[in-house]
């Protein structure tokens, strides 16, 4: 007697380049839902049933519904880093074990640094000033703040953030014991004091300016950073030619009595 081939119930399995099809839409597209996604298979010549789809995604721990379309704060600040300047305090304690706050700002997208300045006393008249600033600076460069980042410290004062208002700049408070939320801040707050501070001993508000001022145009120019492609936050405006660089004799630069070195092709 002649049989044919059995088949168990239900629909055939999905081929495994389907679902990993249907998982990268979701996950590069996390404001759609399995409806949409049918859609765009449809559109590429894939014929998937929305149950299908939608069961796919629950097997791969994704909301298959559209309220995924929540925006991680990591893919928020990646979206918007153009615009955004995060700002911080830290502290830094003398010899003499005077206590003295630094308030920096960062940006997010150039991870360029400005010091803004350093105090014992960091009151609202203070930061206050600090901000107008910053924003001088910046609208001397044709740069604009869209967003400021900061934490709840209570020496950010509503006159601080009227100054970025007046810019028409949204304040972002970041959540409370939060740090990571305002992780470029806090990477370099730990950078500065591995490769700086660790080291020194410093004797004053007017010995820690000098010494900040130093590192902070070190990182800015000099000092190569991952996210950059290993280049610096702002690499200088003239740069020697390629040819003319690779026939110079190589130079160290020492700063901060040699804790820093620079290297360059003389000239």
């Amino acid at each position: 007697m002649w049989t044919y081939p059995r088949r168990g119930p239900g629909r055939p399995p999905l081929d495994g380049a389907t679902q990993q099809l249907i998982v990268r839409l979701a996950r590069e597209n996390p404001r759609w839902g399995y409806q949409r996604i049918k859609g765009e298979l449809l559109r590429l010549d894939v014929r998937v049933s929305a149950t299908v789809i939608r069961e796919t995604l629950r097997r791969h721990g994704l909301d298959p519904a559209p309220r995924r379309a929540t925006v991680t704060w990591r893919a928020f600040l990646r979206q918007q880093a153009a615009g955004i300047l995060a700002c911080d305090f830290f502290t830094v304690d003398t010899v003499w074990l005077r206590r003295l706050y630094v308030l920096f700002f960062i940006e997010l997208d150039t991870r360029r640094v400005h010091l803004a300045g350093v105090t014992t006393n960091p009151n609202g008249t203070w930061v206050t000033q600090q901000a107008r600033n910053l924003l001088l600076v910046l609208g001397e460069q044709g740069r604009s703040v869209q967003f400021l980042l900061r934490d709840r410290d209570a020496k950010f004062c509503r006159a601080f953030d009227d100054v970025f208002r007046a810019e028409s700049a949204e304040v972002i408070l970041t959540p409370i014991q939060a740090p990571n939320a305002n992780a470029f801040a806090e990477r370099w707050v730990g950078t500065v004091r591995a490769e700086c501070l660790d080291w020194l001993l410093i004797v004053g508000r007017g010995h820690l300016e000098q010494v900040l001022r130093t590192y902070v145009e070190h990182y800015n120019v000099h000092r190569p950073h991952r996210a950059l492609g290993l280049g610096p936050p702002a690499p200088p405006a003239n740069p020697a030619g390629a040819d003319e660089a690779c026939r110079g004799r190589i130079q160290r630069r020492d700063l901060l009595g040699g804790l820093l070195h620079e290297y360059r092709r003389a000239a």
